[in-house]
């Protein structure tokens, strides 16, 4: 019965909650989109963060930007990928999960391409790099097309783990382009189809540096995930739908709750994996400490396919209050470590990494809760939506951290902000989905 569906078709038919469908062929082909979409979103992580690297050895290559211009070009591809997440919310079920999946990998060169030119030459204008910074959004878009398309492919018994996955791996991109970075612009990677080196001054020490390899660094894997995209994903027809049945969830008001819930996970993950390298930077600048701004990044990422999975025996609610308790402990312990008194690099970084791993726990809490409120065709556009306005995290995280420095020389008044929030979001998950009038038990 099943025997023709094939990875060049667009499907016809798809009915995972069908046991006998999923063990014929459902899983073996979600599998394999899942994969590829995994490898896609992994690059558009790569490609979104790529500032919180670059940002940070602009003035010692030659700029001149203040340290507030500096955080502005940390924030501007959060706040362009989270408008582009807006469109990618409901894209899929009209052009196609394959379809949009090659289209939107692709844009990911404009910024890998621009930014290894730019960088060149010290003379390139602030404005031409807000630009640039504002096309990282394109990676940053991508999320919420890429959940959106996953979640159509997967039972609900499934759906934490898939998400998760999904999700969590290509988070990993954030690490992955601060960790390898400062890595690959240490030589000549290109020869000399890369263009010239530059030398960097830190603290009077000269170091010279390829700091266009930031960017061509992910030419060729662009390149080989749009051919995986092309030749090894599928369309689901069942998944078709037009604008007007998906614009139906801003009529639900658990889509309201659950995207505020998701700007404390996704928002805070994204983020603090924006503002960290500079935060690092400003707040212990005896210490020469970004070389391990990777790390709190990967743990988040790491951890999130365990958060959808616990979930799925657990509960995602219980697990996202569980998260935001070690997340407020966490956030008041790196107030703690900043201060005067008190101040402490090893607290301060352990801290943050509780941080970055109670926050990617609740990512995958997050989206198991969406997988189990919502049908499946409301699903989709909801894991969207809240993945578009979370990713605005991305744009007032490294905004707030620099108005807080800027305003005060310190970094606590953001965190105070950050930890009110958290407290809303416990009350929520009180009211609507743990206590005993709770409306839905997930």
């Amino acid at each position: 019965m099943y025997a023709n569906l094939t990875a060049k078709q667009a499907l016809d038919q798809w009915n995972p909650e069908d046991d006998a469908f999923w063990s014929a062929k459902g899983k073996s082909i979600a599998t394999r989109n899942l994969w590829i979409s995994v490898f896609c979103l992994f690059l558009a992580f790569a490609t979104w963060m790529i500032f919180s690297v670059v940002a940070v050895n602009l003035n010692s290559a030659g700029f001149n930007f203040t340290q507030a211009q500096l955080f502005t070009l940390l924030a501007m591809p959060g706040l362009s990928g989270a408008v582009m997440r807006i469109f990618c919310s409901f894209i899929v079920p009209i052009v196609g999960g394959r379809n949009w999946t090659v289209i939107s990998t692709s844009l990911l060169l404009i910024p890998a391409i621009g930014i290894g030119l730019a960088v060149q030459n010290p003379n390139t204008s602030y404005a031409t790099m807000v630009l640039l910074a504002l096309s990282c959004g394109f990676g940053g878009g991508n999320f919420s097309s890429s959940m959106s398309n996953i979640s159509f492919f997967f039972p609900k018994k499934a759906q934490g783990a898939a998400l998760g996955i999904n999700a969590g791996l290509g988070n990993l991109g954030v690490s992955a382009v601060q960790f390898v970075v400062p890595l690959v612009i240490g030589f000549a990677a290109f020869g000399s189809l890369g263009g010239e080196a530059q030398t960097l001054v830190k603290e009077g020490v000269e170091k010279t540096v390829w700091l266009q390899n930031a960017g061509f660094v992910l030419v060729g894997p662009i390149v080989l995930a749009v051919l995986a995209a092309a030749f090894g994903m599928n369309n689901l027809k069942c998944a078709n739908a037009p604008l007007s049945e998906q614009l139906v969830i801003f009529k639900r008001k658990h889509m309201y709750l659950t995207t505020w819930l998701y700007i404390m996970s996704f928002g805070s993950f994204i983020g603090y994996s924006a503002a960290f390298p500079m935060l690092l930077k400003s707040q212990f600048v005896e210490i020469n400490a970004l070389q391990l701004a990777f790390i709190g990044p990967l743990l988040g990422a790491l951890i999130r396919p365990l958060g959808g999975m616990v979930s799925d025996k657990l509960g995602g609610a219980i697990v996202t209050l569980w998260s935001l308790f070690f997340m407020i402990a966490a956030a008041l312990g790196v107030v703690w470590f900043i201060q005067d008194g008190s101040r402490n690099f090893v607290g301060f970084f352990i801290a943050f990494m509780v941080l970055f791993t109670a926050s990617g726990v609740a990512n995958g809490s997050v989206f198991r809760m969406i997988g189990v409120i919502f049908p499946p065709k409301e699903k989709a556009p909801v894991l969207g939506f809240s993945g578009a306005v979370a990713a605005f995290g991305a744009f007032y995280i490294p905004k707030g951290f620099g108005w807080s420095i800027e305003s005060t020389g310190h970094a606590d008044a953001a965190l105070y902000g950050f930890i009110l929030y958290y407290l809303t979001c416990v009350a929520v998950l009180y009211v609507w989905y743990l206590g005993k009038r709770a409306e839905v038990k997930c």
